[in-house]
């Protein structure tokens, strides 16, 4: 009952923002926020459906190719360092981390200087695979993003760092190198 009530007092909210967006009493900033929440939202989705069929064909879910990727480009990397670069949650890691083990594409090992410390590293078979999968994947990015200058390129992923940061901000988060 009192989860109905909470579906209801959201679906509530959400139509009484709805109507405040298309009134001309929502001020264009909040306009202007949600519209750009919805437009990266869209392009990251549209993104992935160019991405999505070539991995899928090599056997791989965007958050596997996301760990072999970050494995082949930084080396070994402790379970956390996976976490943040991937953009998922620990226990998602965990599941990915351990698809990938049974598949023989990655491994744990206990860091030397500190047994409680699990760094996940790329296997042979992972190397060949992220050789052969991330240069298509490279070369798919470049058709989908092919609207945009090279500049124009620079201009969002600066502008992209800075939004970014400021909502990291926001909630006390930390960034992580690649941001």
């Amino acid at each position: 009952m009192r989860r109905r009530r909470d579906d209801d007092r959201t679906r509530s909210v959400i139509r009484g923002n709805q109507a405040l967006l298309r009134s001309n009493a929502a001020p264009q900033r909040l306009r202007f926020a949600v519209r750009h929440r919805i437009a990266l939202g869209r392009a990251l989705q549209a993104i992935q459906r160019q991405v999505r069929p070539h991995l899928a064909a090599s056997g791989l879910a965007v958050t596997e190719f996301a760990v072999l990727e970050a494995l082949y480009h930084k080396g070994p990397l402790r379970l956390g360092e996976i976490r943040d670069r991937i953009l998922v949650t620990g226990a998602s890691t965990t599941y990915v981390v351990k698809k990938l083990e049974e598949r023989g594409l990655m491994r744990r090992k206990v860091y030397a200087e500190d047994y409680r410390v699990v760094l996940g590293e790329l296997t042979a078979k992972g190397r060949a695979l992220i050789e052969e999968v991330f240069p298509v994947h490279v070369n798919l990015l470049q058709r989908a993003t092919a609207a945009l200058t090279v500049s124009q390129k620079r201009d969002v992923s600066r502008l992209l760092r800075i939004l970014g940061e400021h909502a990291r901000d926001t909630i006390g988060a930390h960034a992580t190198d690649d941001d």
